[in-house]
């Protein structure tokens, strides 16, 4: 077999099969950006690579996937934290006008150009930690022109640096102030204008929706999920953050890639989530910037044998984090997965709650080259350091 670059010498966490997949004398192999062998060296056929890369024993893992952000957005909302550090509530803030709808204002006064100049630096902290793929939603725009240009600018930091960029409709994300006195005509013009009109664009690859007292009904955001069907769109859905209003088992009843959040899921969530096969996506940046007191039910979704991702929530007001490594570690630390789990939440199954199983998330042949080399002695490092970025080279589609 004639191949385009051998990575040689190193250890692998293959990410494929039932666990994380340790190999500790492993090769992997790509010819025109995909992986053709990823193993022992022992078992690798003869390869006859153009160029041979020399790990040195180094750990290679599938390029990360950060698969929940909101990376596009106009200002900060550091006035919200310190209302917060004095007391105020998540749900107090956005009952008067804080909130998703303070970003909202600022987004709207945003161009295009100013969007994208304002995630670049948010989204390079994460490609320095080796992150490959990145789910982008919109949500902060709340009318048809800025949700679209939201997603506009969300493409454009595909074109502009190395990386995938999975577009997910957040139009469900607030009411604006315009439709305060009937969420019932935004959520229409949502499900009936703005979904079909960008989805026709080629702008949207998944929909999502805020499902909570603050944001949207069972009933509207069923409304939503409706119409992403019927124009054969994935859905996925904020779910059991701030209460329980069953979010997550509206979502599993529409084959949803992902729930997330999942504070307050409930044994009946979870049993849907598992029936569905929905990754249930954990955010411990949300978790412990807002100072939640619940944490996610991990060890029950773990008996349910319940796919659990991980994600940064990247956000201007519940989760300005941009860095997957610490987001590791705060799952560890504080939702108390392990480190295989860890490592598998923001690769395999990463990959699962975009709808990208087939493309990446492992090393695979076929999948993708997206890999992350480390210099590390031992897997637990990238979750038990805080703060330290032990990246040695990240490729994207073999390079």
């Amino acid at each position: 077999m004639r191949c385009g670059t051998v990575w040689t010498d190193a250890r692998l966490l293959t990410m494929a099969g039932g666990d994380v997949g340790r190999v500790e004398d492993g090769v992997v192999a790509a010819t025109d950006g995909r992986i053709v062998y990823a193993g022992a060296r022992r078992d690798a056929p003869d390869l006859s690579p153009r160029d041979t890369i020399t790990c040195d024993g180094r750990w290679i893992t599938p390029g990360l996937i950060d698969c929940h952000t909101h990376l596009i957005h106009g200002g900060d909302r550091s006035q919200e934290f310190e209302l917060r550090l004095n007391g105020a509530s998540y749900e107090e803030i956005a009952r008067a006008g804080g909130g998703i709808v303070s970003t909202m204002t600022a987004t709207r006064q945003a161009t295009e150009a100013e969007l994208v100049a304002g995630a670049l630096p948010r989204l390079d902290a994460l490609i320095a930690e080796g992150v490959t793929t990145v789910e982008v939603k919109s949500g902060y725009g709340l009318s048809l022109e800025v949700e679209g240009r939201m997603l506009q600018a969300a493409g454009r930091l595909g074109r502009d640096r190395p990386i995938r960029i999975r577009r997910t409709f957040l139009g469900a994300h607030a009411t604006p102030p315009e439709f305060v006195h009937d969420p019932d005509a935004y959520i229409a013009l949502v499900a009936d204008e703005m979904l079909p009109r960008l989805a026709g664009e080629g702008l949207v690859d998944a929909v999502d929706a805020f499902c909570e007292g603050v944001g949207f009904s069972l009933s509207q955001v069923r409304r939503v999920f409706d119409a992403a069907a019927a124009l054969g769109l994935p859905v996925k859905l904020h779910a059991e953050q701030l209460s329980n209003l069953h979010g997550a088992e509206l979502a599993a009843s529409y084959g949803a890639l992902s729930a997330d959040h999942l504070e307050h899921l409930d044994a009946a969530g979870i049993a849907a989530l598992a029936r569905s096969g929905t990754v249930a996506t954990l955010l411990p940046g949300a978790f412990y910037f807002v100072r939640e007191q619940q944490r996610p039910p991990v060890d029950a979704l773990r008996a349910a044998g319940v796919p659990m991702a991980i994600a940064t929530d990247c956000n201007p007001g519940t989760s300005p984090l941009t860095s997957l490594l610490l987001t590791m570690n705060m799952a560890a630390t504080l939702f108390r997965l392990t480190v295989d789990e860890c490592l598998l939440g923001v690769t395999r199954h990463a990959a699962r709650a975009l709808g990208l199983a087939a493309e990446t998330g492992a090393l695979e042949v076929g999948k993708s080259c997206d890999l992350a080399i480390w210099a590390i002695e031992r897997p637990a490092e990238l979750v038990y350091r805080m703060g330290f970025n032990p990246l040695h080279a990240r490729i994207w589609r073999g390079q």
